[in-house]
């Protein structure tokens, strides 16, 4: 254990389960809680990619002074139940839990454990907004590129557990509740404390980059998720690639193997794929003095992140005729929001994709 985390001890545990998510909750505790540890618990996934940027931001968290618990919670059949086990101490004797993903049916479960008074949400993205409006409209939550399908055998089978996670995420009586976010929120649920994250750690831990000319392109899993056809995400990409001059594409963590493949082939693009989160290696450096993405996180985050460097950031917006027939109704309008909110808050340039 770290000198430090004594302090914090096991009165604050923080559950994350990607590498943005265990960014976020450094960006938190830098701006909560200064010199103070906390004890981070990740609930390790089995995509190598996301493994090993969770082992890196790991390290970041031990020099900043943080203890990190790593569980093996997907390593087998036995495991959920080992790890929810091994946790059910800590989780009682806690005080405040930090939690990066209100829609893991891995930390719904846990939230049925814990007795603390004071919850924290930090950035998962764009799942954010989505979890909030959800809260504060008293639905279920479904993550949004799920949203409008009909529930699954195993989302009946937990829904219960869903239902008991959103009570315990709604504040009342003594309990508190606090989302950390650098997103813009349409609404806020009654009683939430709603804190801005402006990447006040990341400025001051890296950077500033080093820039170079010409662009960086930010890739997406809309493909992996079933959002977008793959042809027409190929295309795009590459018409982006000839009119920008781009010469690198940042791949996300879930990318998969294959498309990367096409990618490179079909476009002559560095393939990159980041051993960080992308707001760390932007700021970092190098990187391009424009950089291009489509809806996601980054379009929000990058601009924050970069602030005052001279990089720009630009968003190529979702053709809804690259959809899939699988794309749930509340994808286009969801994307066209991440879009329009990113250009008002950052006034961001929008760039076709032709």
């Amino acid at each position: 254990m770290s000198p430090r985390a004594g302090k914090a001890g096991p009165h604050t545990l923080a559950f994350v389960e990607s590498p943005v998510q265990l960014l976020n909750v450094l960006e938190w505790a830098h701006a909560h809680a200064p010199g103070v540890g906390l004890t981070l618990v990740v609930l390790s996934p089995v995509d190598p990619m996301t493994r090993g940027q969770l082992r890196r931001m790991s390290e970041l968290a031990r020099e900043e002074g943080h203890e990190v618990r790593w569980e093996e919670a997907r390593g087998g059949p036995a495991a959920p139940l080992q790890t929810i086990g091994g946790l059910a101490g800590p989780l009682r004797r806690a005080s405040r839990i930090v939690l990066g993903d209100p829609f893991s049916r891995y930390v719904q479960l846990l939230l049925t454990i814990t007795r603390a008074r004071d919850l924290v949400v930090v950035d998962d993205g764009t799942a954010t907004m989505e979890f909030v409006g959800q809260l504060a409209r008293g639905e279920r939550l479904v993550r949004w590129h799920r949203k409008g399908g009909r529930p699954g055998p195993r989302d009946l089978l937990l829904a219960p557990v869903s239902a008991a996670a959103r009570r315990r995420l709604t504040p009342g009586g003594k309990r508190r509740v606090e989302v950390f976010s650098s997103m813009p929120m349409e609404d806020t649920p009654p009683g939430v404390t709603l804190t801005a994250h402006t990447f006040a750690w990341t400025r001051a831990r890296f950077g500033p980059p080093r820039i170079t000319q010409g662009a960086d392109l930010v890739g997406t899993s809309l493909v992996e998720t079933g959002v977008v056809d793959a042809d027409a995400y190929l295309a795009a990409v590459r018409s982006l690639a000839e009119v920008h001059g781009a010469k690198r594409y940042f791949a996300h963590r879930r990318e998969s193997t294959e498309k990367l493949h096409r990618l490179a082939v079909g476009t002559g693009l560095e393939i990159v794929r980041p051993e960080l989160p992308l707001e760390l290696i932007a700021r970092r450096g190098p990187i391009g003095r424009t950089v291009v993405s489509f809806p996601s996180t980054v379009v929000h985050t990058l601009p924050l992140a970069l602030s005052g460097t001279g990089v720009t950031v630009a968003v190529c917006d979702i053709d809804p005729a690259w959809l899939t027939r699988n794309a749930s109704p509340r994808a286009r309008g969801f994307l066209s929001n991440v879009t329009d909110t990113a250009k008002d808050a950052h006034h961001l340039s929008a760039v076709p994709a032709v």
